[in-house]
């Protein structure tokens, strides 16, 4: 596990950050914070995969509103903030790397992943997008620089609910961290188990 890096961005709002404190009960792997800022958060990222030189990299960011945690199988070449960053950026159709592919697909066994973590009881499934914000932004930066630099590693982004703290409605689903610790727990266990480009061939599609 000592060569796993999981990242998590820093809160856009100020209100805790539930992903930074869940990776942070993971034992045994190395962990960064990047700032929730389009271009300043690849910077970020590139600087700890070069200082940790991690065989297996893994983004944790929040999808409020989704009630499991999600692996997340495609990052677009695409932001489109719908609200600013933290720096107060906003672009709006801009290719996170220009000239580079519409998509990569992530390299993590998302299948595996996801049925390692229901096994420990925890609800998970596979996401087919990512959204066009910094999460996807840092997702699509990781399998660019995995697939122009370091082939072997493998990647991708892991989207987790909002904890019961963030949620004030009562109907809005939610996770505990250590739950989440729990599935992202699996989720690298499996990723360092399972062969590179192998995966469980289960239903894991979508209708919409």
């Amino acid at each position: 596990m000592r060569n796993v890096l999981l990242v998590a961005l820093e809160p856009l709002d100020g209100t805790g950050n539930p992903p930074w404190e869940a990776i942070g009960l993971v034992p045994g792997v190395r962990t960064a914070l990047l700032p929730c800022v389009f271009g300043e958060s690849l910077e970020r990222l590139r600087a700890a995969v070069c200082e940790h030189d991690p065989a297996v990299v893994v983004c944790v960011g929040q999808a409020g509103g989704r009630p499991d945690v999600t692996l997340e199988r495609v990052a677009v070449n695409l932001d489109d903030a719908r609200v600013p960053d933290a720096a107060g950026r906003r672009p709006i159709d801009r290719p996170v790397v220009p000239g580079g592919p519409a998509a990569y697909f992530a390299t993590l066994p998302v299948k595996a992943c996801a049925a390692a973590a229901r096994a420990t009881g925890v609800p998970a499934s596979v996401s087919q997008s990512a959204g066009t914000f910094v999460c996807n932004h840092v997702f699509y930066g990781l399998m660019h620089l995995i697939a122009t630099e370091r082939p072997q590693v493998r990647g991708g982004l892991v989207h987790v609910p909002f904890s019961p703290g963030q949620v004030l409605d009562g109907a809005t689903p939610s996770m505990p961290v250590p739950v989440v610790a729990q599935a992202l727990t699996a989720i690298v266990t499996t990723a360092v188990s399972v062969s590179l480009g192998g995966d469980l061939r289960l239903v894991g599609g979508s209708l919409h």
